[in-house]
């Protein structure tokens, strides 16, 4: 018995910074409370208590994380699997300021007849009885409350990972979230479900590369700590094969997240079929998320071998500017649109990511890659939720009408919400005075001094082709005749008209007055390990 005890009393209790991970800790936390008030709140007063549980827990989670930033404290906590930096907390408020406008679209009820994007019971047929009962009863999902929370709190977590099993956990943390939502459409529920299961099955398969390639990289350097492969980089003279390999699985189901060429093919119908407030949530937040992570692996962990795996992400970045721009000018349908619109501006994030890995981590001109790709992230995201917020008021008998056809002549039905739209349209092909021009002036220019110019100039190329087909919508909707049968605009209740004057008002000033926004993330530095 006594030798059976000796090993307890070497035990070392883990020390965990519970006030650096609080904004961790109240998201999950609050994400818990939401799955015991479906089990204990009458069906009822659900909608209002868990709006109000999520709207909470954001905010206070957003408050102590400006605590934090304000404080400057960096740390890698939890023993060192969670890096508390500047990068990561930037990433956290982005995030939790985007969710919040997310999920006051989640919780809107007054466009389809007082009924919300999600459907009643998700367990239904589409089209059986079972359903059209759920609908009578005006039956709401709000299970999509806590599952938004815990998708947000696996972002967060993705974005601070300093351990590749934590970064792991957290993929499928925020994933598995986010399959269940893009089938809970109210509308179009096979299309919604085709969505959700393409989702699943190709994340299955990225996660598969991604836990390979973790494996490969323990067996190489010993340790999933990403200080502890950056050190492994310095001293081992062997296994170089197993290194390269582990890379680029890794970086395939990093990738994937990102929306990358050729691991984009889920993009266009995930964000088709997905209810349009989630995909305008998975649009921004995915793709913050996903970027501050494989910056922080790649930068922190894998940079010294950064001149072998930086071609791959040459010719990534490449292929995904010019297959996002060229193919998006054949969609015919506005989410598919802005789908292939999101995997372009992916290749433009790539570009100030190669150009960081050319030169290492410094400041070019007065601008690092980091802070321009935070820059970038901000710039791209709350215009993306206004566009999408804007796309669920254009609508007919079957729900939202998205073929752009339907959108010809809607500044003449409806010349304001045309204009907002225009402008977020304008944002994204770089316009001056918009937020979208801002952020490509910083990728670029951060991607030039650190020595990839051709890219730079790809880009440049790209955005001409990808601002064709953003003006063509914008000629579509002012300079053609409103057919007969044109789509009604839906009168929106107040949280989608905040969500899109928050958008809106975002854009404009990260247009006009980009200034503190660089500065904060000039502030927020350089990843620690």
């Amino acid at each position: 018995m006594t030798a059976m005890l000796l090993p307890l009393a070497d035990f070392i209790k883990p020390s965990i910074e519970y006030g650096e991970l609080l904004p961790l800790f109240i998201v999950f936390g609050a994400a818990a409370v939401g799955v015991l008030v479906e089990a204990f709140v009458p069906r009822p007063l659900r909608h209002l208590v868990q709006l109000t549980i999520t709207v909470v827990a954001v905010i206070a989670a957003g408050v102590r994380t400006g605590m934090l930033m304000h404080g400057k404290k960096e740390i890698i906590a939890a023993q060192g699997a969670i890096s508390v930096d500047g990068p990561a907390l930037f990433t956290w408020i982005i995030l939790l300021a985007l969710t919040l406008i997310s999920v006051l679209l989640f919780a809107e009820r007054s466009i389809d007849g007082g009924l919300s994007a999600f459907a009643g019971q998700a367990a239904a047929v589409p089209g059986s009885e079972a359903e059209r009962e759920g609908t009578a009863a005006r039956i709401e999902h709000t299970e999509i409350f806590p599952l938004t929370l815990f998708a947000v709190g696996g972002m967060m977590l993705f974005a601070a990972s300093n351990d590749l099993l934590i970064l792991f956990v957290a993929l499928e943390v925020f994933s598995l979230p986010l399959y269940l939502l893009c089938g809970l459409a109210r509308r179009r529920r096979l299309i919604s479900q085709e969505a959700a299961m393409k989702y699943f099955l190709l994340g299955a398969f990225s996660s598969a590369f991604l836990l390979f390639g973790i494996a490969l990289l323990y067996g190489y350097a010993g340790t999933m700590s990403l200080g502890g492969i950056a050190d492994a980089l310095g001293t081992q003279t062997s296994g170089d094969t197993i290194l390269l390999a582990g890379t680029g699985l890794l970086g395939v189901g990093m990738l994937f997240k990102v929306g990358a060429v050729p691991f984009h093919s889920w993009t266009p119908d995930v964000y088709q079929g997905a209810p349009t407030p989630v995909t305008g949530f998975m649009a921004a937040c995915t793709k913050i998320a996903a970027f501050v992570g494989l910056m922080r692996v790649f930068y922190v962990g894998l940079g010294g071998s950064r001149w072998d795996w930086a071609p791959m992400m040459w010719i990534i970045a490449i292929l995904t500017m010019v297959v996002g721009s060229i193919v998006a000018i054949t969609q015919t349908d506005v989410k598919r649109m802005l789908a292939y619109s999101s995997i372009a501006h992916a290749g433009f994030l790539l570009t100030a990511f190669v150009g960081l890995a050319q030169a290492g981590n410094g400041v070019h001109n007065g601008i690092t890659s980091t802070q321009a790709v935070l820059f970038y992230l901000v710039s791209y995201g709350f215009p993306t939720i206004g566009a999408f917020a804007v796309v669920t008021l254009v609508r007919d008998a079957g729900g939202e009408a998205t073929h752009l056809s339907r959108w010809a002549g809607l500044g003449k039905k409806s010349p304001l919400l045309a204009g907002i739209f225009a402008f977020f349209l304008l944002s994204f092909a770089g316009i001056p005075l918009t937020a979208g021009f801002t952020g490509k002036w910083a990728v670029f220019s951060a991607a030039w001094t650190g020595g990839a110019w051709p890219l730079v100039v790809v880009a440049v190329l790209s955005s001409l082709v990808a601002a064709f087909f953003y003006i063509r919508v914008i000629v579509l909707m002012f300079f053609s005749d409103l057919p007969a049968d044109a789509p009604d605009v839906a009168l929106p209740g107040w949280q989608t008209t905040s969500a899109v004057a928050l958008g809106l008002a975002a854009t404009v000033v990260l247009g006009l007055v980009p200034g503190p926004v660089l500065d904060l993330a000039a502030r927020a530095g350089e990843f620690i390990r």
